[in-house]
């Protein structure tokens, strides 16, 4: 606002010693008529850059009508009750729906695109585990729990021996 009223000052100033220079000079040429034009540019700019001020601070102020403090409710004592009796069901059926991607892993190994591109029927692909290992289980790629393979009515499925804890998980992640 401060460099508003200085320009508006300067601006005025200049238009003055415009106005005191206006006398035609002795030889009669139009120099009087550029300043002029010169001096209604400055006006004009000057009444623009006015309108655009005025414009943001009403736009400003309807924002502020517009705006209002949020809400919060206090879950203080939900978050208390929870804690005094940690045996109460939370409510977490909106998570329940979520897809999750679920892969067991035998072991792995590296190969360069030439032993790849070698593999036929019948070759061997040589793991880093040894046999009898327990096979990993991977939740979205993280590893949440250890266990052996069975074959139950034909079909693979692994019985779950260890559950990764919390905290190995969370070590996992750094």
């Amino acid at each position: 606002m401060a460099d508003d009223k200085d320009q508006d000052k300067l601006a005025e100033e200049w238009a003055n010693a415009l106005l005191e220079q206006e006398a035609p000079p002795a030889d009669g040429g139009g120099a009087s008529s550029s300043d002029e034009a010169l001096a209604d540019e400055w006006a004009k700019a000057l009444a623009t850059q006015e309108a655009d001020d005025v414009k943001k601070e009403q736009e400003q102020g309807y924002l502020r009508t517009q705006t209002h403090e949020p809400e919060f409710r206090d879950m203080t004592s939900e978050y208390k009750s929870q804690r005094q009796n940690p045996g109460t069901k939370r409510d977490l059926d909106f998570i329940l729906d979520i897809p999750l991607e679920v892969s067991a892993e035998l072991g792995r190994t590296r190969l360069l695109i030439n032993e790849l591109l070698q593999l036929g029927q019948g070759s061997v692909v040589e793991l880093n585990k040894l046999a009898g290992e327990p096979l990993e289980i991977f939740v979205n790629g993280k590893l949440v729990a250890r266990g052996e393979a069975v074959v139950i009515n034909e079909k693979f499925g692994i019985r779950l021996t260890d559950i990764i804890s919390p905290i190995e998980r969370v070590k996992q992640l750094a």
